[in-house]
């Protein structure tokens, strides 16, 4: 049975699916909210023992929240999740009440879980140890000594073209657990330049990227030669049918919108386009 209950208020759903899915494991009974209105009417009905807060939020942003719980004398210990790292900014979530203050694009689920182990000064191991797999931490099944392709011999490097920071950081960490070679670049022309000098046996691309967009780093790769055989899986938070119709026409192998899919589905697709290619 959860020791504590715990509200995410959050609208980022992949940034939700991956602390949810971190803090079930740990054995804590998670609920979530996607904007700051239902999340403050959850507080006050559920009665959590702690909120995890976005502070970029639709109808309520997290400072009002924060406010709101203050006016109110509400008695719950609240952790800010944003992805603003401005000083003034957790300044001001500190001193409207915040116990802690976590910035997206610096931390990993590991780090919320111990932040909020601190919190709530919980100690204690809450999952069973022979429990199934972390679904965070081993999310495509655990390494059972073949290589990353499923035989024996080179490990299939895959390249990584994301600036999300806390994104990028978590599907290497994954894909490493599974035996993968990674590579990772923040923008587009870093990307083009690593596929060239690495020759990677896949691509991972996100769309929405500094300097070269996403649609213009496939362009280039699929043009050069050298790179041209490249396969490429699209990880986008675009899901318009004419983006995924650009993608797959300029080349991708397949389109997956972030939101939609757990890291583990992630490793499955590139687990499947490698087969599929090799």
């Amino acid at each position: 049975m959860a020791k504590f209950k715990i509200l995410i208020i959050e609208d980022e759903l992949v940034h939700l699916s991956v602390m949810k899915a971190k803090l079930e494991f740990e054995g804590y009974e998670v609920l979530a909210a996607k904007d700051g209105e239902e999340g403050f009417n959850m507080i006050k009905s559920e009665k959590p023992a702690l909120v995890l807060l976005d502070i970029i939020l639709p109808k309520m942003d997290g400072f009002v929240v924060l406010e709101k719980i203050k006016a109110e004398k509400i008695e719950i210990p609240v952790i800010v999740v944003s992805n603003s790292g401005q000083p003034v900014e957790i300044d001001r979530a500190l001193k409207a009440g915040a116990r802690g203050y976590l910035v997206k694009a610096e931390f990993n689920p590991a780090d919320v879980l111990e932040k909020v182990k601190e919190v709530l000064g919980d100690s204690s191991s809450q999952k069973n140890v022979a429990a199934a797999p972390d679904p965070v931490a081993m999310p495509g099944g655990s390494n059972t000594g073949a290589d990353a392709d499923g035989k024996h011999g080179a490990k299939n490097r895959i390249l990584i073209v994301e600036d999300d920071k806390f994104l990028r950081d978590l599907i290497v960490q994954k894909l490493k657990r599974e035996g993968f070679v990674t590579y990772e670049a923040i923008d587009g022309e870093e990307g083009l330049k690593i596929a060239g000098e690495q020759h990677p046996d896949l691509m991972l691309l996100d769309l929405i990227l500094p300097s070269l967009d996403g649609f213009e780093v496939l362009r280039q790769l699929k043009n050069a030669a050298d790179t041209s055989k490249i396969p490429v899986i699209v990880l986008s938070n675009l899901g318009q049918k004419e983006d995924m119709d650009r993608a797959i026409s300029g080349g991708a192998e397949a389109f997956m919108v972030k939101a939609h899919f757990t890291p583990g589905e992630i490793i499955t697709k590139i687990r499947e386009v490698l087969a599929k290619k090799y």
